[in-house]
C-alpha cells in the first residue's frame, strides 16, 4: 500500500519539478524582438568569416556593420581569455574566466557552458554600456567559432531598452 503511494508521490514531485526547471533554462533567452534577430544574424556572419580568416579579421570589425551603437563584437578563447572586445578594447588579452556581473553571475563561464554544450545560444548578464560604468540588463548570443586553430566564441547582444518617465 505505501509503494504506489510513494510512486505517485514520486510521479507527482517530478511533474511539478520538470516545467520549474523548463522554465529557468528559458530566462537567458532575450524578448522576442527584430534586435535579437539583427544579433544572432551578426554573430553567424561574424562566426563564418572568423572560422575562414580567423584572426586577420579582428581589424575590420572594429567598425562599420559591427559596430554600431551599444552593439559590437567580442571574441573568447575557452579559457576566458578576450581575444577581441570592440565595445572595451582595454579589456583585450584579459582573462575574464572568473568575471562576475553585479548580481554575481559568472557571465564568461556561461557564455562557454552555452558553446560547449549547445554550439550556441543566448545568455543574460548585468554589464555596462560602452562609455559608463553602471551595469545594464543584456542579452547576448555567443557562437563556437575556430580562430586559427583555437577553439573560441564569438558574440554580441543587446541591452535592455532604457525607460523614461516618457516612454513607460
Amino acid at each position: 500500500m505505501k509503494i504506489p503511494f510513494l510512486i505517485t508521490l514520486a510521479g507527482l514531485a517530478v511533474g511539478l519539478t520538470v516545467p520549474i526547471f523548463a522554465q529557468q533554462q528559458d530566462t537567458a533567452a532575450p524578448p522576442k524582438s527584430e534586435e535579437a534577430k539583427k544579433i544572432v544574424a551578426l554573430v553567424e556572419k561574424a562566426a563564418a568569416l572568423i572560422d575562414s580568416k580567423g584572426r586577420s579579421i579582428f581589424p575590420e570589425f572594429r567598425n562599420g556593420k559591427w559596430r554600431t551603437g551599444d552593439t559590437y563584437l567580442f571574441i573568447d578563447d575557452l579559457k576566458g581569455i578576450v581575444l577581441f572586445n570592440s565595445g572595451f578594447p582595454k579589456d583585450e588579452g584579459s582573462d575574464f574566466s572568473g568575471r562576475k556581473d553585479s548580481n554575481g553571475k559568472l557571465f564568461v563561464a556561461e557564455f562557454l557552458k552555452v558553446v560547449q554544450s549547445k554550439g550556441s545560444g543566448w545568455v543574460d548578464y548585468m554589464f555596462p554600456k560602452p562609455g559608463q560604468s553602471q551595469p545594464s540588463q543584456k542579452w547576448s548570443y555567443v557562437k563556437a567559432v575556430n580562430v586559427d586553430g583555437t577553439p573560441a566564441l564569438v558574440g554580441a547582444g543587446f541591452y535592455a531598452p532604457t525607460t523614461t518617465p516618457s516612454n513607460k
